[in-house]
Formats: structure tokens, sequence, C-alpha cells
């Protein structure tokens, strides 16, 4: 077969791919935590679509397939939120979660970015594993509206990256 996974930016067109990618790669989460009310799988085809005309949402495709996305976006104050990381559980463990991470960090990266953000849930050792190894460390923690534990990482977006992506 021998087909490679590209990035590039999602368009209007990827929003049901997007949409089914990422109810299924968040069911992991769900299980995790015992909780199918959270965010990504709640979230609307409609309310999707509005993020993919307002931010920066990029996908991970293999053929046609969207096998991965990311969502980001920066704020006034120079802070690049991350959010909505996910990839297909077939291709989970390969190293794509840390190339789409690098990708999205690189599209928010304008020259007024002075740091990223994220989160992801307490328990979630597989999300908090590549967050660190890609530079993050934790800053805070808040309890979402659907009732899990967060951890809130940061990044300084000006300072070299110290970890390497392997293809």
């Amino acid at each position: 077969m021998g087909m490679s996974v590209t990035i590039t930016s999602a368009t209007a067109d990827d929003a049901e791919q997007i949409f089914k990618l990422q109810y299924l790669a968040f069911q992991r989460e769900a299980e995790i935590y015992g909780n199918y009310l959270i965010q990504p799988l709640t979230q609307s085809l409609d309310s999707l679509k509005a993020e993919l005309a307002r931010d920066t949402v990029l996908v991970a495709r293999l053929g046609e397939e969207v096998v991965g996305t990311v969502r980001g976006s920066t704020d006034e104050e120079g802070t690049g939120s991350i959010a909505k990381l996910c990839v297909h559980p077939r291709l989970q463990g390969h190293g794509l979660g840390a190339r789409l991470l690098r990708a999205v960090e690189e599209a928010l990266a304008d020259g007024t970015t002075t740091r990223y953000r994220l989160h992801t849930g307490r328990k979630s050792e597989s999300n908090l594993r590549l967050y660190r190894k890609a530079g993050y460390t934790a800053v805070g923690g808040r309890t979402a509206s659907d009732g899990v534990e967060l951890v809130i990482l940061e990044k300084d977006a000006r300072t070299p990256d110290d970890y390497a992506v392997s293809a």
C-alpha cells in the first residue's frame, strides 16, 4: 500500500469526516472518565463548521480519508490555544499526534504568539506524555462543565522546539 499521511488545512468539505473521526477518537477518553457527555462527543456539526470557518483547523489525510485533526486559535494576548487533537484509533502510537501538534504550533506561529496552551484530562496519561515530550508543562487545572478534571499545560512559543517528530 505505501501511502503516506499528509497534513493540510481543513476545508468546509472535511466537516463530516472530522465530525465522525472526533466522535470515534474521543470514545477512549469518555471510557477513561466513565463520561460520554464530554464536549468532543456532544459537539454539533454546525458548531464544528463554525470552528472550521473561524479557527485554524488541520487534518491528517491517508489518501482521501481524514485520520487525524487538531484546532487552534490565537487570542489578542498572544496565546495560541490548541484543542481537539485526535487521531484515528488504528493509527495511534505512530507519531501522528506529535506531527499534528507540531503542525498546529507552526500554523499559529505568526510572530505575535508568545505561548501555546492546551488542556487534557487528568487521567489521560498518553496525552500527558505526548504534551510533556513536546515541551509542555502543567500550569494549572480546572473542572470542565462535564465534571472532568483537566490539566492546563503551556509551552513558550518563542523558544526552539526540543523534541523531534518522526514521520
